[in-house]
């Protein structure tokens, strides 16, 4: 079983994005498909419900939320994800400007783990206008400690914040990191695989491409061939079946979503 947990179809340079996203997924499981952030949100969600509708079992809709903005009563929570064909939310804290743990945002929290669907937290790191300290991993403690029941991603491993997020991981039962790799990045790579491996916490990375930014297959190729990248060094390496567990686990079943 692979699941892609992190995929977005807004971003395509494609002519017909779900087109694209469907034929680099046709060797895949499942994977997630995170709405856009920003003022368009609303059209954004709309085409990502109805591309998930398309692909039941396969596509799992992941609805971008603004909680400072958007109603965050446990009803409009409900109509406005669970009801509306959504596997979970996706919050782009630095991208929106917002703190992470803002009120109204713990509210939506609260609504979410009633609900029982999944959060992902979205960074940026290439948006001028993003605020980068509300993309910092720790600022999620808060959040863990309270709703201990609430299951968390932090996107992209929390780049470039990598230690936080293995820090974050490590304490909370139900947080998990997005193991978004850049295949062209090989010092990166080894330095995020490495790190996750000796503070033992394999067991909460998921697999990510990121598409279109990169094709799952690329990524995969990466990290299944990830010791051949340190030939001829004394660098640590990382056994390959734990990396093959990362790409193989049915992350939706374990998110309780499937």
């Amino acid at each position: 079983m692979i699941t892609d947990c992190h995929t977005h179809i807004d971003s395509s340079p494609s002519d017909n994005p779900t087109a694209a996203h469907a034929e680099a997924y046709r060797e895949i499981d499942a994977c997630f498909v995170l709405a856009a952030s920003g003022v368009d949100r609303t059209e954004s969600n709309t085409r990502t419900a109805e591309y998930a509708a398309r692909n039941k079992g396969k596509i799992f809709a992941f609805a971008a939320v603004n909680p400072v903005h958007d109603k965050v009563a446990h009803k409009a929570v409900n109509a406005a994800v669970c009801n509306a064909g959504f596997a979970g939310a996706v919050l782009y804290c630095c991208d929106d400007a917002f703190h992470p743990a803002h009120s109204r945002a713990m509210r939506f929290y609260e609504a979410a783990q009633e609900l029982n669907f999944p959060i992902f937290f979205h960074n940026s790191q290439t948006n001028p206008a993003s605020v980068l300290n509300y993309a910092q991993p720790y600022m999620l403690d808060e959040i863990a400690f309270k709703f201990p029941d609430l299951k968390i991603i932090v996107g992209n491993i929390g780049l470039p914040f990598r230690e936080q997020t293995i820090a974050l991981i490590a304490k909370h039962k139900n947080v998990y990191a997005d193991l978004t790799i850049n295949p062209h990045k090989v010092w990166e790579v080894y330095n995020i695989v490495t790190s996750a491996y000796e503070a033992s916490v394999m067991d909460k990375l998921i697999f990510g491409s990121g598409f279109p930014k990169a094709k799952p297959s690329e990524c995969i190729e990466t990290l299944l061939g990830f010791n051949r990248l340190l030939a001829n060094t004394n660098l640590p390496t990382v056994p390959r079946e734990r990396l093959r567990t990362i790409i193989e686990r049915d992350t939706a079943k374990m998110l309780d979503i499937a």
